[in-house]
């Protein structure tokens, strides 16, 4: 990693919190330490209202300028959020047009139902339109972790979801998510794309930023910023991000 990364970016789901849970007191202490030396980021492809559950809504009150060190990129970087004196302001949103929105929905549902993979029995909406994202979660965003490890344990139906309609949608960026989700964004819109976007707002190179992920695989979302060559640690899950935390953090204190 760098010596003191000038910014560290994460993952959401199982790299801070367990899917779609907030974040632990414990996670919530480090983070806030963490914006006292350092930029922080949050890249994940879930929706900003996600955000606002699992981060915003569990953060003590801090100073304005530390919450300002803290960069939220929703919907796998597609749209970009930042704390302002009148509250969280959008910079900017890479949405996808009404047409590409209607076609990803009809192609993704149309191929999910041929394959197979149209479950009845779910927890929550299977697809989603947010905005500059289309997501289909095959048990909806709301089921428990146990029920979507059993569903697909290998990555092998949502890997296979994802090329088939990858091949119908050659026009849009169509990737695997979470455990159990594809997400469809504008071609090239991705989480490279974001933390490039990033680095150009912040003024801080890709150089001198570390990012921490559960999905660094080949078929992960956050695969695009290991190619982008940012610095890369893979965790398994939030605890391992603590104890990667407890250490860093330290080593900005005692400079």
């Amino acid at each position: 990693m760098p010596i003191l990364p000038r910014l560290v970016a994460f993952d959401l789901d199982d790299t801070l919190a367990p899917s779609k849970s907030a974040l632990d007191p414990t996670m919530i202490d480090l983070l806030v330490k963490l914006l006292g030396v350092t930029e922080v980021c949050v890249i994940s492809g879930g929706q900003f209202g996600q955000f606002q559950a699992q981060i915003i809504d569990n953060l003590p009150s801090i100073r304005p300028d530390l919450l300002a060190r803290l960069h939220l990129l929703p919907t796998c970087g597609t749209q970009y959020y930042r704390s302002e004196a009148q509250g969280w302001t959008q910079v900017y949103a890479e949405n996808l047009t009404n047409e590409q929105k209607t076609r990803a929905l009809d192609v993704v549902e149309q191929t999910a139902r041929r394959l197979g993979y149209w479950e009845s029995d779910t927890w929550g909406p299977i697809l989603e339109d947010r905005g500059s994202q289309i997501t289909f979660s095959a048990l909806g965003q709301a089921a428990p972790v146990a029920a979507k490890i059993a569903w697909d344990p290998t990555g092998e139906k949502k890997n296979t979801l994802r090329e088939a309609v990858q091949a119908l949608l050659p026009d849009l960026e169509v990737r695997s998510g979470g455990s159990t989700s594809v997400d469809i964004t504008r071609q090239g819109i991705d989480k490279a794309y974001g933390m490039k976007r990033l680095a150009t707002i912040t003024g801080v190179d890709l150089d001198d930023m570390l990012f921490v992920g559960d999905r660094l695989d080949e078929n992960g979302n956050d695969y695009p910023v290991k190619v982008l060559g940012v610095e890369c640690i893979a965790v398994e899950g939030w605890p391992d991000t603590v104890a990667l935390l407890e250490d860093l953090i330290p080593r900005y204190v005692t400079v």
